[in-house]
């Protein structure tokens, strides 16, 4: 799908504000509200936005411990299987195949080190993985939402 400039700026306002009105988003990219609804539309049907959702502060769910894990598989473990595996643990927030030694990285959330504990076991269990390198988390720095592009300029002040 083509994108020009102004659908970059509609996906970072909406990134910025999920609940941003079309006649709010209208007056910072200069069209109706009605335009601006047609291209969320047309985003939303192409697969450019898959939803709308709440970011949620972990810390303010309980959820304060966090850990990156890399995963060590035996030699014929398929991403597939990774994703399906990573999938079943609840205190998994992302897991990607990554270059290097490990053959994955798994970020977690845990409520704290004793729960972090027994979700590393649980990981440690599948029946792929040979070996885990944990490193926690002692405090977040920086941490965006997905926009398009570097840097997205939103006309937000």
């Amino acid at each position: 799908m083509q994108m020009d400039a102004v659908d970059q700026r509609i996906i970072a306002l909406l990134v910025a504000d999920a609940r941003a009105s079309y006649a709010d988003i209208g007056a910072k990219v200069s069209l109706s509200a009605p335009a601006v609804k047609r291209r969320v539309d047309r985003l939303r049907s192409s697969g450019v936005i898959k939803g709308f959702t709440a970011v949620i502060e972990p810390a303010a769910v309980g959820w304060t411990t966090e850990a990156f894990v890399e995963l060590f598989c035996t030699g014929r473990t398929t991403p597939a299987q990774i994703t399906v595996a990573t999938r079943r643990h609840p205190e998994v927030v992302a897991a990607y195949t990554v270059s290097g030694q490990a053959d994955a990285l798994v970020h977690l959330r845990a409520a704290d080190i004793g729960h972090l504990e027994q979700a590393l076991e649980k990981l440690r269990a599948e029946p792929f993985v040979t070996s885990t390198r944990s490193m926690v988390v002692l405090s977040r720095l920086v941490e965006t939402p997905t926009t398009v592009g570097p840097a997205q300029q939103t006309g937000a002040t």
